[in-house]
């Protein structure tokens, strides 16, 4: 396999920390082993991991702003992308990844304790059922994308930004959404032909006076 650094290069305009570099191989190593007994990705080749999951996800946090919020949450986080990716590159940002499926839950919380991640905490259980609220609410490659749209949406503080990982379709799906959101021009993710970054700010609809 090429080198991680330059795997990655695309999708980062600053390069990782050695210490960043080193809980990245570790967290592929990970997700490897337990691929292979239970089912986090359809992505078998290493190389191809790092720059579809890490990279996006990676590509993502940096354009968000990740670092320069105080809390994230990920719905569905599934293997950990884009969140628990995102708590390697923004350590000083508390990160909630939520997951219902209990194997999924599983292998998130072994590589948080591997990896020693303080800022993350796993919530095992449904999205709508957590009563919890961020400044960043991050999604990505979720079933049933319509319905689950405007349950990320309510988690998302008011100001506070909504960062989607999806298809083109989903985008204009999100776009022509009801929610209380502005949305700032998509990017496209670096490697991919129909992948991209949507971004969504949360404004507070004030009832008109009678």
């Amino acid at each position: 396999m090429p080198a991680l650094t330059d795997l990655l290069r695309p999708f980062l305009a600053h390069p990782l920390s050695t210490e960043q570099t080193k809980q990245v191989v570790t967290y592929l190593d990970l997700l490897l082993k337990w691929n292979a007994r239970i089912s986090l990705t359809a992505v078998r080749e290493p190389e191809e991991i790092v720059q579809r999951h890490f990279g996006e996800s990676f590509f993502a946090a940096e354009r968000a702003g990740v670092a320069q919020a105080s809390t994230l949450i990920d719905v569905g986080s599934g293997a950990g992308f884009p969140g628990l990716a995102m708590a390697i590159l923004a350590p000083q940002t508390q990160i909630t990844l939520i997951e219902s499926r209990q194997k999924k839950v599983a292998f998130l919380r072994e590589v948080v304790r591997t990896l020693q991640l303080r800022n993350i905490s796993v919530y095992a259980g449904r999205a709508e059922d957590s009563n919890l609220k961020a400044q960043i609410v991050t999604m990505r490659a979720v079933e049933k994308f319509e319905a689950a749209l405007p349950i990320a949406a309510s988690l998302t503080e008011i100001e506070g930004r909504l960062v989607l990982l999806i298809g083109a379709s989903q985008a204009e799906t999100a776009r022509r959404s009801q929610l209380s959101f502005v949305w700032l021009d998509a990017f496209s993710i670096p490697k991919s032909r129909e992948r991209m970054l949507l971004m969504g700010k949360r404004i507070n609809k004030r009832s008109p006076d009678h």
